[in-house]
């Protein structure tokens, strides 16, 4: 394994105790999706303890969105890691995760027990609506910073066209997208900050790649050849396929998995994928934590409790191992990926494709948030979603615009607003 240079010449590298401390309160304060984790980590660790600085961590930042999967957590993992190295890294991106993973295992098995429950379901109701304004949210502030010329307007309509209405898969959009955005809209050269590059060999990388490569899937092996749980096996396989094609972030991810899920494998339905949703929202830790709940529930079905907290382990290795993974791996790297041009372009293509990709997130489940039956058609080479206008539920239609109007207009605090949804849902549940 690779260990990075001092960070900062006037700043020590801080000790393994202040990392823990540092990022076990950012791993229970990181509510509010990526957005909110990444400016509470560039507080902390920039402004706060200036162990990075500014270029460094933009830097970093840029690296992470071009790997698949969460980059906040990435992120975390990167900076224990050029803090303190191996160590460093694991304890910043498992505290990052824990916490928000003990949450959501607790939520889910009490949705698994009582999700049908009035007062639960009721509940729900105002986190659906809420959850779907924020994912608007997210495509305002995505879009706001990704479509800054006709060029990234045509990707994001293109991604959209080709996700909604053709069923394209994701890969291919993003692989499409990088293509264009390498040859075709090269970048400036990033500023490569204030630290030197870290100096590593072939060897060095070809060996973290094998251990981790042997950490993420021995496992995995283990449980398809001795479990006799089919339903674990599906899991592994279908979350390990997520972990190394969703770029994009969480709402990427979102996009790639809720069809699959419910529609496809019927692990779950729509209004479950959007509570599983509600509960990532509303609990610390990488909004990604979804597949955790999914993997809950399915398994839960298949066999129960015990299951279901196996299904539960399982999402969650095959989810965060490959994380270890790009970041020991690339890190070293970072400084000259950043600096040429074209893998700037390529990342700037991307993030526009995710921007038609969240589009396509925030319709499908405003669809089935807003009306109770949405059945999906074909129109020769086109897939549309259309909903039973009868199953309309009014509830939902004004707890979103009031959800919309304190977050969009007054910017209330995520947990506020989610908080004010839940509580709404149960009063407007009973009329």
């Amino acid at each position: 394994m690779n260990s990075p240079n001092q960070v900062k010449a006037n700043v020590p590298p801080p000790s393994i105790s202040e990392i823990f401390n540092v990022f076990a309160k950012i791993g229970i304060l990181s509510f509010g999706g990526p957005a909110a984790q990444i400016s509470l980590m560039h507080r902390m660790i920039v402004d706060e303890k200036k162990w990075l600085g500014e270029k460094q961590y933009l830097n970093a930042l840029s690296f992470c969105m071009l790997l698949p999967g969460p980059e906040a957590m990435q992120l975390a993992t990167y900076v224990g890691w050029r803090l303190q190295g191996l160590i460093g890294g694991l304890i910043a991106g498992l505290l990052f995760v824990i916490p928000g993973a003990i949450v959501v295992l607790a939520l889910a098995a009490f949705y698994s027990l009582y999700g049908n429950v009035g007062f639960v379901s009721a509940l729900f109701l105002g986190i659906k609506a809420a959850v779907l304004i924020i994912v608007i949210e997210a495509l305002f502030k995505v879009s706001k910073r990704a479509l800054n010329g006709l060029a990234y307007w045509i990707i994001a309509g293109l991604a959209f066209v080709g996700i909604f209405f053709l069923a394209l898969p994701f890969p291919l959009i993003i692989l499409i997208a990088a293509l264009f955005g390498f040859f075709r809209l090269p970048g400036a050269p990033a500023i490569a900050g204030e630290i030197k590059p870290v100096t590593t060999s072939l060897y060095s990388t070809i060996s973290t790649i094998i251990i981790w490569l042997l950490i993420w899937w021995v496992p995995v092996l283990l449980v398809a050849q001795f479990s006799g749980q089919p339903i674990l096996t599906d899991i592994a396989a279908f979350f390990s396929k997520l972990a190394v094609v969703t770029f994009g972030g969480a709402y990427a991810v979102l996009a790639y998995m809720g069809q699959d899920v419910v529609s496809n494998f019927g692990w779950l339905s729509a209004g479950e994928m959007m509570d599983g949703l509600g509960l990532a929202e509303t609990t610390p830790g990488p909004l990604i934590l979804v597949t955790e709940f999914v993997g809950f529930i399915a398994a839960f079905r298949e066999g129960g409790m015990a299951l279901g907290l196996a299904g539960a382990v399982v999402t969650l290795w095959v989810t965060f191992v490959p994380c270890f993974l790009w970041i020991f791996a690339g890190a070293p790297y970072l400084e000259w990926i950043c600096a040429q041009p074209r893998l700037n372009g390529a990342l700037s293509a991307i993030t526009a494709a995710v921007v038609g990709v969240i589009l396509n997130l925030s319709i499908w489940f405003g669809l089935h948030v807003f009306f109770a039956d949405v059945t999906r058609e074909f129109i020769g080479p086109l897939t549309v979603w259309v909903p039973d206008i009868t199953t309309l539920d009014w509830r939902v239609v004004l707890l979103s615009i009031i959800s919309g109007i304190i977050l969009l207009k007054y910017h209330w605090n995520l947990m506020w607003v989610l908080l004010m949804a839940a509580v709404l849902g149960v009063m407007l549940s009973a009329v």
